[in-house]
């Protein structure tokens, strides 16, 4: 009788592959291999998008439990079956100085107490999530995971001494650094007006007790934006996997903003993950053309922290009629990231990330109500149901779990 089932056993593998052999002297039986349902599949996924961005207006002129102009609300979060993510305190990159730090600090209040808002007000739909097993608890109960990240730790100020607040808040992850140098550490991107070569050479005195202070709270480290000796040297300094939140890989699309091959395999060897981000410019490479174009654009608009929200709407539109210059990265595309990412780093440490109202979207996920057409590629390129659940956020959840156990 075990012959016997291990004998239907092995023919049942070989006729999901399509290798069912017939008896000797008859013809090759072809059988074809088990198609997925990707759709299928989407529904019973976890997912989890690592950066979603939100306007100074959220929760004031913007309502997000209905329509909006947003690439992120909830008729699109429910149409993409998008489950969580990682809404973000984002704070563009000032001063080195006091008015510079309150000036961050006030952008930070603003968008938290607006996630607050989001989760008490709307609380049918979303839910703070402070743990994976939150994430887990709450997209069971049909509901939207809120967790909060923080991107760009300039506003904490010359201390390190708020990081338990922000931890009381929800807040899950910090980026180090953004566009800039900053107190904590270089930037993947020196500001070209402020920053005259590398600041600390990585991490500054104040980035390591940051590092520190992030473990012992139970937040993740995010290097994303971080140069790369910052990078490196973070994850070597903590105690506790690292993430990259949104970044590509430059083997890829050979942008400052991405992960080289060397960072990858430090990330896996932390057992951390990195997040594939859907950002065009770091998806997909612009063309000479474009790429002068932007230029120009950038010298005639200036430093970004100066910006006001009109002056946000009228680059976003420049920057739209550049894009349409050339065809724009696709899902196709975006999936060559996670394809490099996993040869490199491994199944187990790499994710997705969106970045949405944050410069995200691509030619087939240009929001939230587009989601599953990003789990379609990765079934027809041959992901399995496990792989895919891993890359949807599994690995994330792996990695906050043992950032919570490493707590003090």
């Amino acid at each position: 009788m075990r012959n016997l089932t291990l004998g239907l056993l092995a023919f049942s593998l070989a006729a999901c592959r399509g290798e069912v052999k017939a008896p000797s002297g008859e013809a090759p039986v072809t059988v074809a291999p088990a198609k997925i349902d990707a759709a299928a599949l989407h529904d019973r996924t976890l997912t989890l998008d690592t950066h979603i961005d939100i306007p100074l207006t959220y929760m004031g002129e913007i309502d997000p439990s209905g329509p909006t102009e947003l690439q992120v609300d909830l008729p699109k979060l429910e149409a993409g079956e998008l489950d969580s993510g990682f809404w973000i305190v984002y704070i563009p990159q000032g001063e080195l100085t006091e008015e510079g730090y309150a000036a961050g600090l006030e952008i930070a209040e603003t968008r938290n107490t607006a996630l607050q808002a989001l989760t008490q007000t709307h609380s049918d739909n979303f839910e703070l999530a402070r743990t994976a097993a939150d994430v887990r608890r709450i997209v069971a109960a049909d509901k939207h995971a809120v967790l909060i990240g923080m991107e760009n730790a300039y506003p904490l100020g010359e201390s390190v001494e708020a990081i338990p607040m922000w931890a009381e808040r929800g807040v899950r992850y910090v980026g180090l650094t953004h566009f800039g140098h900053n107190q904590f550490g270089d930037s993947s991107n020196p500001n070209p007006d402020r920053d005259d070569g590398p600041k600390w050479n990585g991490l500054s005195p104040l980035g390591k007790e940051l590092v520190k202070s992030l473990n012992d709270n139970g937040i993740m480290v995010d290097v994303s934006h971080a140069g790369k000796a910052t990078m490196m040297q973070a994850a070597d300094l903590s105690r506790t996997p690292i993430i990259a939140s949104h970044s590509g890989v430059k083997a890829v699309a050979d942008s400052a903003r991405n992960l080289d091959d060397e960072q990858l395999r430090k990330i896996a060897e932390v057992n951390g993950v990195a997040q594939m981000v859907a950002l065009g410019a770091y998806v997909k490479l612009p063309t000479a053309e474009q790429q002068a174009a932007r230029d120009k654009l950038d010298a005639e608009y200036g430093d970004r922290a100066d910006w006001d929200q009109a002056k946000r709407d009228r680059y976003g539109e420049e920057r739209d009629k550049i894009t349409a210059m050339a065809p724009e990265a696709s899902v196709s595309d975006f999936a060559d990231h996670i394809d490099h990412a996993v040869k490199v780093a491994g199944i187990d440490h790499v994710g997705i990330a969106s970045d949405f109202d944050g410069g995200g979207g691509i030619d087939g996920w240009q929001d939230a109500s587009e989601t599953a057409n990003v789990t379609a590629e990765l079934v027809k390129r041959g992901y399995s149901e496990d792989d895919i659940a891993k890359i949807w956020g599994g690995n994330l959840l792996r990695v906050m779990e043992e950032v919570e156990a490493g707590a003090k």
